[in-house]
């Protein structure tokens, strides 16, 4: 039997323990929460904002027929993001931050996909600009879009890939993924004579997957393990075939 005064300190605790377990809880799930157990050696994130300004300038290299609104509304958009997304990286608001982040790369991708369809658009239409345009003109819209299909992906890996980067900024090692690259397969003493013992994947690990896969449509060294990387690699592909099949095709026959 236990004592009438110690079954009422269990029956005082229990509530307590309860009203604990759900504040930790709330604490680790708010959008302002912060990560206690970051690497030293974070991964940098200026490569990531040097390549999506790149994107965002890459759009107003586009001709008014395949932008979407004015050349400067998705600069607007992306820069009204950028600042609170940088802000709440330096503060340490990880969820929120990685909220923004994944905001970001969906408005680059619409306006991607917007020119895309009036790309397409514009070549079955017999009276459209983009049959009186010059050869030249034609070649530098497929550059722009097939680099901005680049960077978009490559954000996109970037995001999502073992949780994101702050996600990946909290582990000891980079075992497990979406992504098998090799310095994943290495023993311990190859990736020491390498001089790859310290490595983590960052953005340009993505980028050179993503252009890899616009350019060969195929991840070359890296293999895909999980469905959701395989299917945005299968649209990446295809968004790089289309420009590829239409937009330079046009320009190559312009030339011709």
């Amino acid at each position: 039997m236990i004592p009438k005064s110690k079954q009422v300190t269990a029956e005082q605790d229990f509530p307590q323990k309860g009203r604990r377990h759900w504040g930790e809880h709330f604490r680790q799930t708010s959008l302002w929460h912060s990560y206690e157990n970051m690497r030293d050696d974070a991964e940098p994130r200026w490569p990531a904002i040097v390549a999506l300004l790149g994107g965002v300038g890459l759009f107003g290299v586009l001709p008014s027929y395949l932008s979407f609104g004015p050349r400067w509304l998705p600069a607007a958009f992306i820069t009204a993001l950028l600042i609170p997304t940088i802000f709440t990286h330096i503060k340490g608001h990880f969820n929120i931050n990685r909220i923004l982040g994944l905001s970001i790369a969906g408005i680059e991708t619409f306006f991607m996909v917007a020119s895309l369809i009036k790309l397409v658009h514009s070549m079955l239409t017999p009276h459209s600009m983009m049959h009186i345009e010059s050869a030249e003109r034609l070649l530098i819209s497929a550059s722009a879009l097939w680099m901005t299909n680049v960077l978009v992906f490559a954000l996109w890996y970037w995001h999502l890939d073992a949780g994101g980067p702050n996600q990946r900024d909290t582990r000891g090692g980079h075992c497990h993924g979406s992504f098998l690259f090799p310095q994943m397969t290495m023993n311990d003493q190859s990736l020491a004579e390498s001089r790859q013992e310290n490595w983590f994947p960052g953005f340009v690990d993505y980028l050179f997957l993503a252009f890899n896969t616009s350019t060969a449509l195929s991840p070359a060294d890296t293999a895909v393990l999980s469905r959701w990387a395989k299917l945005l690699m299968m649209v990446q592909a295809a968004i790089s075939l289309i420009v590829i099949a239409v937009l330079a095709a046009r320009a190559i026959n312009t030339l011709n």
